[in-house]
C-alpha cells in the first residue's frame, strides 16, 4: 500500500490528510489558514499540520510517497506556485512546493482546487471507469477539470478547464475580470442569486436555492430564471464535449442540491446541442465523494509520479 499527504488549502481554512492510493484517510489536522499572517506563517502551520499526522500505519514520514496541494485559482504547475491568489494575498509566485519538498524531502505538486476535486473523481469516483472524465463545479463559481488516463491535463499555462469564462451570452452580464456572457457569471449559484434578487425581489431571495424552491412551487420569473440558466450550462457542456469528447461527464457544486428540479432537463438539452453521432454516449454523472478536495490533493503525487 502506498500513501500520500494531501493539503487543502483554502482562504479561510486548511486541511491536512494522509491517505492510502484507494482514497482512504487515516488521518487528520485541520484549522484556520489565518492568510493575513502572510504566506511564510501559513506555510508554517501546514508544515506543523503534516508533523501532527499520524503516520504510524506507513512508518514515519519516510513512507509517505508525496505531497500534494490544493488551491483555489490558477496555478503554474511547472514552477509548483500560484498565478493568481486572490484568495490567499502574497501567495502569487510564492514557492510553496520547493519550501515543502526541501523541508520533507518529498515530491511536492499543487494544483487548482477543482482539477484537484475532478481528479479525485476520476480515479476513485464516478469517473473511475472511463478513460477520460470531465469534472465540472457549479457552485459559487463554475470551474472543470480534465483527466485523461489518471492524469491532469492542465494546458501550458496552467488555465486548462477554466471552463467558467466560456461565453454562453452575446452582450451579458461582466462579472471580476470574466468575459461579458460568461458561463460563470450567468448560470454559477452566485449568478441565480443575483438574477433572483433583481427578477424576484431581495426579500425572497437569499441564494440560489430560493430560486429554484419558488420555481418548484410555481413562480412563472423564477422558472424563467432557471430555464435560462439551465440553456447556458447546456451550452457549455456541448461547448466542452466538442472540444474533447470526454467519455462522460462527473457535476458536482452546490447547485447540484437542486438537481431533481433541473438535471433532466440540462441532460436533454445537453444532448439536443451535440452532434447527432455524440448524443447518448456521453453521460452527466452526479459526484460519488463527498469530501473531495484534500483527497484529491493527495492524488495528485499519485496520478504525476505514475504510483
Amino acid at each position: 500500500m502506498k500513501y500520500y499527504i494531501g493539503i487543502d488549502l483554502g482562504g479561510t481554512n486548511v486541511r491536512t490528510l494522509l491517505v492510502d492510493e484507494n482514497g482512504k484517510s487515516y488521518s487528520e489536522v485541520k484549522g484556520a489558514t489565518e492568510r493575513e499572517n502572510g504566506p511564510d506563517y501559513v506555510v508554517s502551520k501546514i508544515v506543523r499540520q503534516i508533523e501532527g499526522l499520524d503516520l504510524s500505519v506507513c512508518g514515519g514520514i519516510s513512507g509517505v510517497e508525496g505531497i500534494g496541494i490544493g488551491v483555489p485559482g490558477p496555478v503554474d504547475v511547472i514552477k509548483g506556485s500560484m498565478i493568481m491568489a486572490t484568495n490567499l494575498p502574497g501567495f502569487e509566485n510564492y514557492p510553496i512546493c520547493d519550501k515543502l519538498a526541501d523541508r520533507f524531502n518529498l515530491p511536492v505538486f499543487i494544483d487548482n482546487d477543482a482539477n484537484v476535486a475532478g481528479l479525485a473523481e476520476a480515479l476513485l469516483g464516478a469517473g473511475k471507469n472511463y478513460p477520460t472524465c470531465y469534472y465540472v463545479t457549479i457552485s459559487t463559481g463554475i470551474g472543470g477539470a480534465f483527466i485523461v488516463d489518471g492524469k491532469l491535463v492542465s494546458g501550458g499555462r496552467g488555465h486548462a478547464g477554466e471552463i467558467g469564462n466560456i461565453i454562453v451570452k452575446n452582450n451579458g452580464y461582466k462579472f471580476g475580470g470574466l468575459n461579458p456572457g460568461a458561463v460563470e457569471g450567468e448560470a454559477s449559484g452566485t449568478a441565480i442569486t443575483r438574477k433572483g434578487k433583481e427578477i424576484l425581489g431581495e426579500e425572497k431571495v437569499s441564494h440560489a436555492g430560493d430560486v429554484f424552491r419558488l420555481a418548484s412551487e410555481g413562480d412563472l420569473k423564477a422558472q424563467g430564471i432557471v430555464d435560462e440558466c439551465v440553456s447556458e450550462l447546456a451550452t457549455m457542456f456541448a461547448n466542452i464535449a466538442h472540444t474533447v469528447d470526454p467519455h462522460c461527464f462527473v457535476v458536482g457544486g452546490g447547485v447540484m442540491k437542486a438537481k431533481d428540479y433541473f438535471f433532466d432537463r440540462l441532460v436533454e438539452q445537453f444532448n439536443s446541442k451535440i452532434h447527432v453521432g455524440m448524443r447518448g454516449h456521453i453521460p452527466l454523472l452526479e459526484t460519488e465523494i463527498d469530501d473531495c478536495g484534500a483527497i484529491g490533493a493527495a492524488m495528485l503525487p499519485m496520478s504525476r509520479l505514475g504510483k
